[in-house]
C-alpha cells in the first residue's frame, strides 16, 4: 500500500512537471536558507564550547556609578588578586590574572613573526584546557618562559622541534619554549592566542606594574576564574561584590561593584545598561533564527497555494477513489506521503544547495562552518525537521482534497465555491507581508551603518596611518624618527600617542578646577600625545592652540575636546587650570592649563556620543603608536615603501608593522554589516520564493480562464485590458501585504534602532522605496503569464476542451 502511494504521488510529479519544479525548488530554496541560519546558530551557541569547563569559568567585572551613571566593564586594579587570595580562595579553584591580547615580536634566527598573545598566571592551561602536542602542561611556571600555539611553533621553527628553543620577544628578552599546544578553534574567545608569557614576567617589563601592586584607582589588568564545584556563580558574586570598596574606602564614591561574568555569556550577552546586562549577540540569534522560520513559512505557503489551487483537477480522481471505497483517511495519507515525497526531494537538492554555497556564506559571515556529516544530531534534526515540514506543507491541502463530495465531483457539479479561493489570497498576502517587511528592516539596517559611516570623526583618517611601539628600543627616538621620515618626503608629519587612533585605552579621574561642582564625579578618556598631535591628525581646532614646540611650558598643557568642555561645565576655557592627583611629574601641586579645545574625535564606537576626553602632553615620551600623516604627492604605495626603509634602516631586527587608520575605523562596522549582508540575502531567498508561488499561481489562474481570454480577445480586448485584468487581483494582495507590513516594520525597526544613541529614523521614504519595489516585483512576476495568456491566439484557446 505504502509503495502504491509514492508510485502515484511519483507519477502526480511527473506529470505536472512545472508545479513540481515549483513546488520542489521554493521548498529546496527555503529549507537550505533555513538549514544554512540553523548551522549558524549552531556555531553561534556553540562558542567557546571548546573549553570544558566553560559552566565554572568566568571574568571578574566591575560596576561604577558616576553623577547617577552606571558603566561596567572588565579591567580591574592589581590589588584585587591578593585580596581574593586572602579572604575567598576557597571560592575558586583558580585565580588568574592576566594581560589584555597584545601583539609581540618573536624571533629565532632569520625568522621574525608578529603574533597576538597574554601574559597569564601559572594556571592559565588548566584553566582553559589547553591542549599540550610538546612540551609540559605547566609550561608557565618559570620566569623565563613561553607557550606557543601550533601554528606560531610552525611558523618560527618549522617542522623542527620546539621545546628547549629560545625565541627573543621584542627583540629584549630571551624566553625559552617549554610547550606547544593545539590551536584554539576559531569560535572561541581565546582563538586568537598564539602565545602565552608567565605573568612573573610581564609584570617586570614596564615600571609602573610594581607601583599597581597596591594601587586599587588602576584598573588596567584583566582577571579570569574559576569557581569550585560546590558552589555558584550567583553565590560567589554575593561574597565579592563589595570587596574594592572594603580595601580602599577613598574608592566608595564610585560605588564599586565586583562581579562574575560567565563564560557562557561572554559572546551572546555582553552588553550591559547601566550596569544591568542587556543583551548583545543573541538578539541576531533570535533574529535569524525568526527569518529562518518565516522563509521555510513561505516555501510551505506555496505548496499550500498550488495544491489546493489545483483541486479541481484533483476533484475526479477523490470522486472515483470515494466511490470505490477510499476512506477519507487514506486519502490523507495519500496526499501527505505526496508532500513527504516532495519535502524529502526538496531536502534532497537544499542539501545540495548547502554545500554549493557553505564557503560562500562563510565567507559573508565570517564563520569557519563545517558541514556536520557525522553529527547524529544534526541528521536527527533534520528528519524531524522533512516530517514537520511535510505535515505542515501537506496537512491543509490533504484535508481540503479529502473533504470533496463524490456524489457532486462524478455528476460535474462539484464548484469549488467563491470563496475557494480566499485561503490562497490571505497567504499570499502573509507572504508578501513577510517579504516588505524583511525589505523594510534589511534597508533600515543598511542606513543606520552608512549613516555612523558618513558622521564627522573629527580628523582627517585618510592617508593616516600608525606604527605600534612594542619595545624599549623605541623609547626616546621619536624625535629622531619623525625627523627622518619627513626628511625621508615620505610623510609630512608625525606624532605619538598613548593609545590608538581609534580607541581609548585609559580613562582618568581625580581632576579638580575653578567651579568644579560639589560631588561631581569627573570621569575622561586620557590620552597622552606629543607636538604635532593636531596636525597629523588634521583636527579641528575650535579655541586655542595645539601642542607647540615654541611653547615650553605645553609640558604642562592639557587639550580638551568640545564635549569635555560642555561636560565640565568650564566657561571660556583656555587658560584656565585644572589640577591631577595623579600626575606622574616631580611637583603633583603644579596645574595644568588649558592650551586648546578641539572638535570631537570618534575613538569608540560610531554609533553613541563621543566621550569627554583630555589629551595632555607626553613627557616621558614613550608613546604606544607612532601616527604618520602619509604625503599626498606621492602614492601611498611610494610613501608607504619611503616609511619601511627608514623604520628598517633605525630597528633592522624588527618586522614593519603599520595600520591604516581607516580600515581600522572600519572594523567598527564589521559586526552590523555582516548582519545586513546576511539580512539581504535572506530577503532575497524570501523575495525569490514568494515571487515563485506568485508565479505558479499566475500560471494557474491563466490556464483557468484560457476561454474567458479568448472569448475577451475576440470581442475586441487589448492586450493591455487583458494585462490588467489578469494582474489586478495580485496588485491588490500586494497592496494589503504593504498596508500591513509597512506600519509593522516601522515600529519594529524603530524599536531595533533604540539600542544606538547616534541613530538615523526608519524614515517614510524607506517605507516608499520597499512598497514601490515590492509592486515593481509582482508586476514582473505576474506580467509574464498575463502577457503570454494575453498574446496566445484566441482560436486555440476556444477550441480547448
Amino acid at each position: 500500500m505504502l509503495k502504491n502511494y509514492f508510485k502515484i504521488a511519483f507519477r502526480n510529479l511527473l506529470k505536472n512537471k512545472v508545479y513540481s519544479f515549483i513546488n520542489i525548488s521554493g521548498l529546496a530554496v527555503g529549507m537550505a536558507a533555513t538549514m544554512m541560519i540553523g548551522l549558524w546558530i549552531a556555531d553561534e551557541l556553540s562558542y567557546d564550547d571548546h573549553f570544558k569547563n566553560k559552566a565554572t569559568i568566568a571574568q571578574i567585572f566591575q560596576n561604577q556609578s558616576s553623577n547617577g551613571e552606571v558603566e561596567t566593564g572588565s579591567a580591574i586594579p592589581r590589588p584585587l588578586e591578593f585580596a581574593l587570595r586572602e579572604k575567598h580562595n576557597d571560592n575558586f579553584k583558580h585565580i588568574i590574572m592576566s594581560s589584555w591580547e597584545q601583539p609581540r615580536y618573536l624571533k629565532f634566527g632569520e625568522t621574525n613573526i608578529y603574533t597576538l598573545g597574554n601574559a597569564m598566571q601559572e594556571g592559565a592551561p588548566e584553566l582553559l584546557d589547553l591542549q599540550i602536542i610538546e612540551g609540559v602542561r605547566d609550561g608557565l611556571k618559570e620566569k623565563n618562559s613561553i607557550m606557543l600555539s601550533e601554528t606560531s611553533a610552525k611558523k618560527i621553527f618549522g617542522s623542527h622541534t620546539a621545546i628547549g628553543k629560545i625565541v627573543k620577544v621584542n627583540n629584549e628578552d630571551d624566553l625559552m619554549v617549554t610547550a606547544v599546544y593545539n590551536d584554539i578553534p576559531e569560535n572561541n574567545s581565546f582563538s586568537e592566542m598564539d602565545y602565552l608569557i608567565p605573568w612573573k614576567y610581564y609584570v617586570t617589563t614596564q615600571d609602573w606594574f610594581e607601583s599597581a601592586k597596591t594601587s586599587w584607582g588602576n584598573n588596567s589588568f584583566q582577571m579570569f576564574v574559576q569557581i569550585n564545584d560546590n558552589t555558584t556563580m550567583k553565590n560567589v558574586t554575593s561574597k565579592i561584590i563589595d570587596v574594592k570598596k572594603n580595601e580602599s574606602p577613598v574608592h566608595v564614591e564610585f560605588n564599586p561593584q565586583l562581579f562574575l561574568f560567565p563564560m557562557e555569556d561572554w559572546y551572546l550577552r555582553s552588553d550591559f545598561e547601566n550596569g544591568i546586562q542587556s543583551g548583545g549577540r543573541i538578539e541576531n540569534v533570535w533574529l535569524f533564527g525568526i527569518i529562518g522560520i518565516f522563509i521555510l513559512l513561505l516555501a510551505c505557503i506555496n505548496f499550500v497555494n498550488l495544491s489546493t489551487a489545483r483541486s479541481e483537477k484533483r476533484a475526479t480522481e477523490v470522486g472515483i477513489r470515494k466511490s470505490i471505497g477510499s476512506q477519507r483517511g487514506q486519502l490523507i495519507f495519500q496526499f501527505l506521503s505526496e508532500s513527504f515525497l516532495i519535502v524529502v526531494l526538496s531536502f534532497v537538492f537544499a542539501l545540495g544547495i548547502v554545500l554549493l554555497f557553505l564557503n560562500g556564506f562563510n565567507n559573508l559571515a565570517s564563520k569557519a562552518i563545517v558541514f556536520p556529516w557525522l553529527n547524529i544530531q544534526f541528521w536527527l534534526a533534520s528528519l524531524i525537521f522533512i516530517i514537520v515540514t511535510a505535515f505542515l506543507a501537506g496537512s491543509y491541502p490533504a484535508l481540503y482534497l479529502s473533504s470533496f463530495n463524490p456524489v457532486a465531483v462524478l455528476k460535474g457539479t462539484f464548484k469549488s465555491g467563491r470563496y475557494a479561493s480566499l485561503p490562497r489570497k490571505v497567504l499570499v498576502v502573509v507572504q508578501f507581508t513577510v517579504s516588505i517587511a524583511l525589505i523594510i528592516g534589511t534597508l533600515v539596517v543598511m542606513n543606520q551603518i552608512q549613516f555612523s559611516k558618513d558622521r564627522p570623526v573629527g580628523y582627517n583618517k585618510e592617508g593616516l596611518i600608525q606604527i605600534p611601539v612594542m619595545s624599549n628600543e623605541f623609547v626616546g627616538k621619536s624625535e629622531v624618527m619623525r625627523t627622518q621620515f619627513i626628511a625621508s618626503e615620505g610623510a609630512l608629519e608625525m606624532a605619538t600617542t598613548s593609545s590608538p587612533t581609534t580607541s581609548v585605552w585609559s580613562n582618568r579621574s581625580g581632576y579638580t578646577w575653578d567651579g568644579k561642582q560639589v560631588g561631581f564625579q569627573e570621569d575622561l578618556a586620557h590620552t597622552s600625545v606629543s607636538y604635532e598631535f593636531v596636525e597629523t591628525l588634521g583636527a579641528k581646532v575650535i579655541e586655542g592652540r595645539g601642542f607647540s614646540r615654541d611653547f615650553p611650558t605645553d609640558s604642562l598643557g592639557v587639550i580638551l575636546n568640545k564635549t569635555a568642555v560642555e561636560y565640565m561645565g568650564i566657561k571660556d576655557p583656555i587658560g584656565k587650570y585644572l589640577r591631577d592627583s595623579d600626575l606622574d611629574i616631580e611637583n603633583q601641586n603644579d596645574p595644568l592649563k588649558i592650551i586648546g579645545v578641539i572638535d570631537d574625535i570618534i575613538m569608540q564606537s560610531p554609533y553613541n556620543p563621543v566621550k569627554q576626553s583630555i589629551y595632555a602632553f607626553d613627557n616621558r615620551g614613550n608613546g604606544n603608536f607612532y601616527n604618520i600623516r602619509l604625503n599626498p604627492k606621492k602614492s601611498t604605495a611610494e610613501s608607504l615603501k619611503i616609511i619601511k626603509s627608514v623604520f628598517k634602516k633605525n630597528f633592522p631586527n624588527t618586522p614593519f608593522d603599520y595600520q591604516f587608520v581607516d580600515e581600522e575605523y572600519g572594523k567598527k562596522f564589521k559586526s552590523e554589516e555582516r548582519v545586513a549582508s546576511l539580512a539581504r540575502v535572506f530577503t532575497g531567498l524570501a523575495i525569490f520564493i514568494s515571487c515563485l508561488g506568485l508565479f505558479g499561481l499566475a500560471s494557474f489562474v491563466a490556464e483557468q480562464r484560457t476561454k474567458e481570454i479568448g472569448v475577451r480577445k475576440v470581442l475586441g480586448a487589448s492586450i493591455s485590458q487583458l494585462w490588467l485584468l489578469l494582474s489586478k487581483d495580485f496588485i491588490k494582495l500586494v497592496v494589503i501585504a504593504l498596508l500591513i507590513a509597512s506600519p509593522l516594520a516601522y515600529y519594529i525597526m524603530g524599536q531595533w534602532l533604540q539600542k544606538f544613541s547616534y541613530r538615523t529614523s526608519v524614515g517614510w521614504d524607506v517605507v516608499a522605496v520597499a512598497c514601490f519595489g515590492a509592486l515593481i516585483i509582482t508586476l514582473f512576476t505576474v506580467s509574464f503569464q498575463a502577457i503570454k495568456a494575453a498574446t496566445s491566439n484566441p482560436v486555440k484557446s476556444l477550441r480547448t476542451e
